[in-house]
């Protein structure tokens, strides 16, 4: 882990409030895994927390994260421009330790990006079957990143883009031909909740790994804001002890 001073190489609006942050750091990162996250300063002094922000793709000493504005740091943070200075904190958390070639990947919304990071991490050895969910077309972005997987499925909320549903009722469409090794999935706690219950109903027996989204102060386990319950009754940091874990152990 490693606090460094990155310059911004381009920040730019990709789809409905989600924009896209390329940093030039001062050596290579390439030891990132999918999953993993970092904690980057907004550059400004009057939002002293940084934003938690997973890392969506790494090419030799560029790291690229995406992000939604929807509170007054990631407004202040989408103000970025080429040139700009911004202290990160690298690498955070676990990423996905996938066993097995075949994997199924269930994304949604602005979780999609450390999946894309994993994929990317992995397209070379393992079979990706991809399953997306995005609000409406207007957010539906980095398809080109998602192609990467052998089957790439979209869906909307609203079927203004791909089919109407979600990506958990995708993949479930599926699964029975699929016959993957993992499951890997990032997105809103109400999506990952219902692949929880989706899974026991229909005995799937798949190992399940997700990401959670929660909100962080320090990024390093030591506030305690993360925490979240598992089903043994103990807690978990998400910063630390996670952002993955599985989902059979995860209260949601």
């Amino acid at each position: 882990m490693k606090d460094v001073l990155s310059t911004v190489k381009s920040n730019t609006l990709i789809a409905e409030n989600i924009y896209m942050l390329t940093l030039a750091l001062p050596e290579n990162t390439e030891k990132i895994k999918g999953g993993q996250f970092v904690n980057i300063a907004t550059g400004d002094g009057s939002h002293l927390l940084r934003r938690p922000l997973g890392v969506m793709k790494v090419e030799g000493s560029e790291l690229t994260v995406c992000y939604q504005v929807k509170g007054e740091g990631t407004v202040k943070l989408s103000k970025a421009q080429s040139g700009d200075k911004l202290k990160v904190l690298l690498p955070l958390g676990n990423g996905f330790d996938l066993q097995g070639k075949n994997i199924a990947v269930i994304g949604g919304g602005v979780g999609i990006f450390p999946l894309i990071a994993t994929i990317r991490e992995h397209c070379g050895s393992k079979n990706f079957y991809s399953y997306i969910g995005f609000r409406n077309k207007n957010a539906v972005c980095l398809l080109d990143e998602l192609e990467k997987s052998k089957s790439l499925t979209v869906v909307t909320d609203d079927g203004s883009y791909g089919k109407k549903g979600n990506a958990v009722e995708a993949y479930l469409h599926d699964c029975k031909k699929l016959n993957v090794d993992t499951i890997i999935a990032c997105g809103p706690p109400v999506m990952l909740k219902v692949l929880k219950q989706k899974l026991k109903e229909n005995n799937i027996k798949t190992p399940c790994l997700v990401s959670l989204e929660e909100r962080m102060g320090c990024g390093i386990g030591a506030c305690l804001v993360c925490v979240c319950r598992k089903e043994n009754g103990e807690n978990a940091r998400v910063c630390k002890d996670g952002p993955v874990f599985n989902i059979n152990d995860i209260k949601f």
